[in-house]
């Protein structure tokens, strides 16, 4: 991928913030793109228009208000997109120890978290955090939360944080077996947070379009390759998640959260500061935690 393309973002990325400035007909192709993202972009142009319900021409002009010369490049870049979405642990490896820098790991690796940290804040929109900080502040919605194979540690610390502030908080379990009894007692207005980045699991997805269909609120929070989730979420919000490892970084993802744990703290402190104070007191009488000697 070229720095050009990077710094100018991903193709979804591209597609959300120029949206506003698309005609009817290029919206409409815009939402079949991103319906089937990254599918439908590998087609010719002329296939794509033609599921989409557009002409040839109208491909021509959103590609190039995403910035590209041409169809050619706008698929020259998605290529790239995949490859790094599908990604193995251990291909990461290979490249990430392939002619490395002589620093120490722990100076790359800080290095690599603050870049992260440094882009995942530039590309949230405030507004739409506002949004969704009022929407989770809110006592009369009640919030589930799922992760993935690994994002299922962030799903867990976010409803043990978000259960103090506010009543009505659970986390839907990682069995899929469980979920239409969820499901079944989910009500309109009800939010979904889902964790779900690169190798993104189908039956998350498969969840949160069964959760939008019954009138839920999808909070998605991922990666700067964009789970395919994002067709039904409400609120999207991307971390930056490369460092040199095999691994992927969760560092940006607690940062986001426990920013939004704080946003929703601070909108709703009266009762947060009583239900605080209320657990601090069974704590205490359970003597669950030892005194520190004065």
């Amino acid at each position: 991928m070229s720095q050009e393309h990077e710094a100018a973002g991903t193709i979804e990325d591209r597609l959300m913030q120029r949206f506003d400035i698309l005609t009817p007909t290029e919206r409409l192709l815009a939402g079949h793109l991103t319906r089937n993202f990254p599918v439908a972009g590998l087609a010719s142009m002329t296939y794509l228009a033609k599921e989409a319900g557009v002409s040839t021409p109208t491909v021509l002009r959103l590609v190039q208000k995403l910035g590209f010369r041409g169809y050619p490049e706008f698929q020259a870049q998605l290529r790239d997109e995949i490859e790094a979405r599908l990604e193995s642990p251990l291909s990461k490896h290979a490249r990430w120890t392939d002619g490395v820098p002589q620093t120490h790991i722990l100076n790359r690796f800080a290095d690599a978290v603050l870049a992260n940290l440094t882009r995942t804040l530039g590309r949230i929109d405030h507004a739409d955090f506002d949004a969704c900080t009022e929407m989770l502040a809110d006592p009369k919605r009640r919030v589930l939360v799922t992760g993935g194979r690994i994002t299922h540690a962030l799903a867990d610390y976010l409803v043990t944080q978000l259960g103090i502030v506010r009543p009505g908080v659970s986390a839907l379990p990682s069995q899929s077996s469980a979920w239409p009894s969820a499901l079944l007692e989910m009500r309109p207005g009800d939010v979904l947070i889902v964790f779900d980045i690169r190798r993104y699991e189908s039956a998350t997805l498969q969840l949160a379009e069964m959760a939008a269909e019954r009138g839920a609120e999808v909070v998605l929070i991922t990666d700067p390759w964009i789970s395919p989730i994002s067709a039904y979420a409400r609120f999207r919000f991307a971390a930056q998640i490369e460092v040199p490892s095999a691994w992927d970084s969760s560092t940006a993802l607690m940062v986001l959260i426990e920013t939004l744990l704080a946003a929703v703290q601070e909108l709703n402190w009266p009762q947060a500061q009583d239900r605080m104070t209320r657990l601090e007191a069974l704590y205490e009488r359970a003597s669950m935690f030892r005194r520190g000697k004065g």
